[in-house]
Formats: C-alpha cells, structure tokens, sequence
C-alpha cells in the first residue's frame, strides 16, 4: 500500500477571485471545481465558505477557501517566511524562466532562479502573502542518488546535535556549526 499522490493541498485566501485569476493567469493552473457552502461537512458548524481547487498537469491540485466571516488573514508571526511554502514543479529551466519572466512583467516581485544542487528554484508571494517556488530538477542520477543515501545520516545528525554536519555530503565542502 502507498500513497499515489497529492490531491490537493487546502490554505486560505483572502479573495477567491483575485485568487483563482493569479493562479491561471500566472501559473497555467486551472479552475477545475468550486465548492460553496454555508455548513462545513466535517464538523456540521456553520461557516460560510468558498472552496475552490485549482488542477495541476497531474491532475493534483492547489485549493483555497475563502472565509468572510473570519478575522483577518494573519501570518505565523513565530515561523519565517520562507519556510511555510508551496513548492510546485515545472518542467525545465526554461519553463521556470518563462514563470519568472511573467511574474515579474505583471508586477510581482521574483527571486532567483536559486541553486540548490539538486533543483533551481523561483520564489514569489501570491495575492493572499503566500509564498511560493517553481523550482525544476536539476543534477544527475548520482547526485539524486546521493541525495537518498545521505538522508537517514543526516536526519539522525540532526536529531543528535540539531545543527549541520561539518561536512556536507553532497559537495564534501566544510560548514559551520556542527560535529560530524
């Protein structure tokens, strides 16, 4: 038994409007259903709600509620902002720059591309403040190869000393702040 993949992943937005037409207008995501409801099916409260799911090309989705009768939108003020994201992925890097170069001629402010050995990566907010990565794989079946053969080391260095290892295993370049 395995998880076949991603449904969809819920967040809230302030608009679903001005959301959904910045996710098809900028990221070739599709209205796919919108769900409105006064009473949450789960819970049986009342709650008047929109519920919209935006498809990917794999047929997951980015879904949203808008929730009106709620206070204000508020960030976690306790987790930096780049570490609650989205990250989806696009086909190459020229199709990362394609989004990039989109984003930024409708006015949104762009970061990267990002190198991260493994991936490249874009990172922008969308009109709820979410933040987001395009990102596109990157390297060759040694370094994803890598990737998996270092990930339980690592994990357990962490749990130990809960900083990086001195030496990274990818690059073998020394870090800062941690025992091997």
């Amino acid at each position: 038994m395995t998880v076949q993949r991603l449904h969809h992943v819920a967040y809230r937005c302030t608009d679903a409007r001005e959301t959904v037409d910045f996710y098809e207008t900028f990221l070739d995501l599709e209205l796919a259903t919108s769900i409105a409801e006064n009473v949450v099916p789960s819970t049986g409260e009342r709650y008047p709600h929109i519920h919209i799911f935006l498809e990917m090309a794999d047929g997951g989705s980015v879904a949203f509620f808008e929730l009106p009768e709620s206070e204000k939108m508020t960030p976690d003020p306790n987790t930096p902002d780049w570490v609650q994201h989205l990250a989806l992925k696009v086909e190459n890097r020229d199709a990362l720059l394609g989004y990039k170069q989109r984003l930024e001629q409708g006015g949104h402010s762009v970061l990267g591309p990002i190198d991260h050995s493994f991936c490249e990566s874009i990172y922008f907010h969308d009109p709820s403040g979410h933040r987001l990565e395009l990102t596109t794989d990157i390297g060759d079946e040694e370094l994803h190869q890598k990737l998996r053969s270092s990930a339980r080391p690592i994990l357990a260095h962490w749990e130990q000393h809960r900083v990086a290892p001195d030496v990274d295993p990818l690059h073998a370049n020394a870090r800062n702040g941690g025992d091997s």
